[in-house]
């Protein structure tokens, strides 16, 4: 049996602070709030963390790695664009369902990063969008996805998957490669050439 590493009190701090963030939103939850939900006192958080900013930008840049790891490996695979757009997928279903809390987050909570995190952080996420765009207009070049917007296609299959983390259920009837199958096959077969 696989023994997880034990966490760093920081890392234990960021964990409580997902579970705050997701449960009150970054703006309604403050410093005191959050020592008090961890059950330690405000002055000794500050210890450990300068602000909650700093988590929400550890929490975001974090994923965004986590997203862009998962993609590098699918990259890497060689594959025709329909099986590495359906891997695409798979990976990033992946990344938000081994952590949906910090997947609801980074989701919704990254407007509240402050410059220069935001501009970087948006920079990655346009940088994200246009790798999977790429394996599009492969598609469309080669004849295996028809003409279409990518660009628009790109943030529609986005928005639908950035969505699991407020209905995922660990123990629910779907599992990540269900959810993945589900999607692609309604995207994939949507944008393939009959």
């Amino acid at each position: 049996m696989l023994v997880k590493p034990k966490l760093t009190r920081k890392q234990q701090i960021e964990k409580k602070a997902t579970e705050l963030f997701q449960q009150n939103g970054y703006a309604a939850t403050s410093m005191r709030d959050l020592a008090r939900f961890i059950g330690i006192e405000a002055a000794s958080l500050y210890s450990h963390i300068k602000s909650k900013e700093e988590i929400l930008q550890s929490i975001c840049f974090r994923l965004a790695e986590e997203f862009f790891e998962a993609m590098q490996s699918v990259e890497e695979e060689g594959l025709k664009p329909d099986e590495q757009i359906r891997r695409a997928i798979v990976a990033h279903v992946q990344v938000i369902t081994d952590n949906p809390s910090a997947s609801a987050v980074f989701f919704s909570e990254w407007r509240h990063l402050s410059e220069p995190f935001m501009s970087d952080f948006l920079a990655m996420r346009d940088q994200y969008e246009g790798r999977i765009q790429q394996i599009l207009e492969e598609g469309i070049a080669t004849e295996m996805f028809k003409p279409m917007d990518t660009k628009f296609t790109v943030l529609a299959l986005l928005s639908s998957i950035n969505w699991i983390p407020s209905w995922y259920q660990p123990d629910g009837k779907l599992g990540p490669e269900d959810i993945a199958r589900n999607v692609t096959n309604v995207f994939i077969d949507g944008l393939k050439v009959r």
